[in-house]
């Protein structure tokens, strides 16, 4: 092989000149001394979060003192600084969890804790082809993106425009740009996502949405074997349908259906105890894998749903047949009398009452 089919292409010396490459964005700074257009969270005495965004000239002002904007800028991260009347304030940059938290909603977003679960369910990682659908408010777009790193391609659907705008702008507000691996496409994902990706080229699918048991076709397709499919969905009934549509399309492994639950502490000293509240249920997560083409699943052998029962499976379940003995008729009659002596004695005891009030007022 010659010298010249080994060494890499290049554009020629003497090419045409064209037009200057648009400047890429500076990334996001999480890191080093606050600088104007910061977003900064300040924490007061009470706990009370308050977000800003760093402008010189500015004024942060509450029902105690104020606290100026040029006091802030120039800062390390984590300072602590006194507002006009002395108040203390702790100044730090909200980490994800608080930026997605406090930003502005379309509609209801994927909590940290799930997203959390669904980077490493999902197995997110650097360079990724990732669809996700729909996107809400942006939050988990956030998470995959940052997972994702600057060369990783995030495809997001949105059925509805506004919902789709809210995204783009909580986006745009964390990165301070556009990502240039993110699109977002407004339509349906069955019918855009064959437009958007051919199929067996994404790694990752993951579904918000409230009937992903519709799209298990068309997510099969653009999924490449061994990647990775994980809904997110609220009720029961919705884990239920989701589980077996995948179990009956034969296309992907047998799903992994879970839920997370987060408990937080209170530990002072020697009082150390679980805290009142908790984040409890938010959703499930349903993950699959894609099976190569033309291969059949090994049956599992687990137990039969309740829509596959028999009448001789239920009639193995009733309590006779496991052993449990049941109240005679004799034992049932005893209690009732028992139970009816206990209400005409309450009934007596009202009469009685109410007898000597009347004898009273007499």
């Amino acid at each position: 092989m010659s010298e010249q089919d080994t060494a890499p292409t290049t554009a020629p010396a003497t090419a045409p000149a064209e037009a200057p490459a648009a400047k890429p964005a500076p990334a996001p700074q999480f890191s080093g001394p606050f600088r104007e257009g910061d977003r900064v969270q300040l924490t007061g005495p009470k706990g009370k979060l308050n977000s800003i965004t760093l402008e010189a000239g500015k004024v942060f002002h509450t029902h105690r003192g104020a606290i100026e904007h040029d006091a802030l800028i120039g800062l390390p991260d984590g300072s602590v600084v006194q507002n006009t009347v002395g108040v203390e304030y702790l100044a730090l940059r909200p980490l994800l969890t608080d930026f997605v938290m406090s930003m502005p909603r379309g509609a209801a977003i994927i909590y940290p804790k799930d997203a959390a679960q669904i980077l490493a369910q999902a197995d997110v990682f650097p360079g990724a082809t990732v669809v996700e659908a729909g996107v809400g408010s942006g939050a988990l777009s956030l998470w995959l993106l940052r997972a994702l790193g600057p060369t990783g391609r995030l495809s997001s659907f949105e059925r509805r425009d506004e919902f789709a705008d809210v995204a783009r702008a909580n986006v745009a507000a964390y990165f301070g740009y556009d990502p240039e691996g993110w699109t977002v496409t407004v339509g349906d994902l069955q019918e855009a996502l064959p437009s958007v990706h051919p199929d067996g080229t994404v790694d990752r699918v993951v579904l918000d949405m409230l009937a992903p048991w519709e799209c298990v076709d068309v997510v099969a397709d653009a999924l490449k074997p061994g990647g990775v499919v994980l809904c997110y969905v609220a009720t029961v009934t919705q884990l239920s349908r989701v589980v077996e549509a995948f179990r009956d399309s034969g296309q992907f492994t047998n799903p992994d259906p879970s839920e997370t639950m987060v408990r937080t502490w209170h530990v002072e000293g020697l009082a150390v105890r679980p805290d009142h509240r908790m984040i409890g249920h938010t959703g499930f997560l349903v993950t699959a894998r894609r099976l190569a083409p033309g291969a059949v699943l090994p049956e599992l052998k687990r137990r039969a749903s309740k829509s596959d029962y028999s009448e001789e499976d239920v009639e193995a379940w009733t309590p006779g047949a496991l052993g449990e003995r049941g109240i005679s008729a004799k034992s049932l009659r005893k209690r009732v009398r028992a139970a009816t002596a206990t209400a005409d004695a309450a009934k007596a005891r009202e009469a009685r009452g109410n007898s000597a009030d009347s004898d009273e007022i007499d």
